[in-house]
């Protein structure tokens, strides 16, 4: 994954460098070979919360045809060399992962806990330092309507969570996230013993 650019540094001339354990963090995000069907973005970071910060969408699709969109996320780090109370540290990593879901699974009263299951296991799969967790399991139901008439609805999952990472190794905290966006969309899990490969365009 080589979509992490250079660290941004604060607005100003004389505006110090990027601190090195900010820059350390987003190195270790670039390099990883994600399975083919992710693909994987770099957007404008939130500025209000932290005083650097990155941020990156993703998108399940085997394709890259919209109609075959299986799901969709955002992984944030947050960086305050200070900290935080509320982190109870420098670093915050801010996800979420959604997916259209089956009706008949989408009835599942223990979805939530299942959708939780798939988040605190990708981190512990992926040997993810962390602490301080928080988050939140949500179903959200969207009704189409033609005038007075419903013409279908849909069913999608959505997993939020945060965590602060103990490390400056993010690289198994961004791995997590796409294995949660993996199991939230529904693809198969990848055997031990079998790479993920990029496609060739």
């Amino acid at each position: 994954m080589d979509s992490v650019k250079q660290p941004p540094r604060p607005d100003g001339a004389d505006a110090p460098a990027t601190p090195p354990d900010f820059e350390a963090a987003l190195l270790s995000l670039r390099g990883h070979r994600l399975r083919p069907e992710l693909h994987l973005e770099e957007v404008p970071a939130p500025t209000r919360i932290a005083p650097y910060a990155l941020a990156l969408t993703g998108e399940v699709n085997r394709t890259r045809d919209p109609d075959d969109l299986l799901g969709s996320g955002r992984f944030v780090v947050l960086y305050d060399p200070d900290g935080q109370d509320a982190w109870n540290g420098e670093f915050r990593a801010i996800i979420m992962g959604r997916a259209r879901m089956e009706p008949e699974v989408a009835q599942d009263p223990l979805l939530g806990e299942v959708g939780w299951a798939w988040l605190t296991d990708a981190l512990a799969q992926c040997d993810a330092e962390y602490h301080s967790l928080s988050g939140t399991v949500t179903r959200v139901l969207s009704e189409t309507f033609g005038g007075l008439e419903l013409r279908g609805g849909e069913v999608e999952i959505e997993v939020r969570a945060s965590w602060t990472p103990g490390t400056t190794d993010l690289g198994p905290h961004l791995r997590a996230w796409a294995l949660l966006l993996s199991q939230v969309s529904g693809l198969p899990p990848i055997p031990d013993n079998v790479s993920p490969m990029s496609r060739r365009r």
